[in-house]
C-alpha cells in the first residue's frame, strides 16, 4: 500500500495535524462530533468548532464558517452530511488547510478530488477517533482510553 491507503501515511498525518476545525460540532456530548472532538483535545490537539449555531463547544469559541476562524487549520473533520461536504471541503481549499477528513458515512468522491488536486491530503468514511486508536492507541503513550 501507498500513499493515502498506507497505515504510515495515516498515521504520519495523524500525529502531525494538531490544528483541527471540526465543522459541525455539536455542543450536545450525546452526538459524535463532541464525542469525537473532546477526544482529540485528550490527544493534544487544538480544537477549533465550526458550527453556525454554537457560540462555544468544549471550552473553545466557535466560529460561523471555516473562513472566519482565525490563524493556520492543519486538518478539516467534516461531520456534515455527504452533500454538504463538497461546500466545506472547497472552503478548507480556499483556507489553505492541509488536509480534509470526512467522517464515517460522509462520501464525496469529486470533492475528494478537488481536494488532492489542490495539495491537501484526503481521508473519506473514516472516524478519526477509531483511526487514533487502530493506528496510533496501540502504539502510543498519548492514549487514554475512552468509550466511541
Amino acid at each position: 500500500m501507498t500513499g493515502e491507503d498506507s497505515q504510515e501515511w495515516l498515521v504520519r498525518l495523524i500525529r502531525e495535524c494538531r490544528t483541527i476545525a471540526v465543522v459541525g460540532l455539536s455542543s450536545n456530548p450525546a452526538r459524535p462530533s463532541y464525542r469525537v472532538a473532546a477526544y482529540m483535545q485528550q490527544q493534544g490537539k487544538v480544537v477549533i468548532p465550526v458550527n453556525p449555531r454554537e457560540s462555544g463547544v468544549l471550552g473553545a469559541r466557535a466560529y460561523p464558517a471555516l473562513s472566519a476562524v482565525p490563524g493556520p487549520v492543519d486538518l478539516v473533520n467534516i461531520f456534515r452530511r455527504s452533500e454538504e461536504a463538497g461546500a466545506v471541503v472547497d472552503e478548507a481549499i480556499l483556507v489553505k488547510a492541509k488536509a480534509v477528513w470526512l467522517q464515517e458515512g460522509v462520501i464525496d468522491e469529486a470533492a475528494a478530488e478537488r481536494a488532492r488536486r489542490a495539495g491537501l491530503q484526503v481521508v473519506m468514511d473514516r472516524c478519526w477517533l477509531k483511526e487514533h486508536l487502530r493506528c496510533v492507541g496501540e502504539n502510543g503513550p498519548d492514549v487514554s482510553p475512552v468509550d466511541a
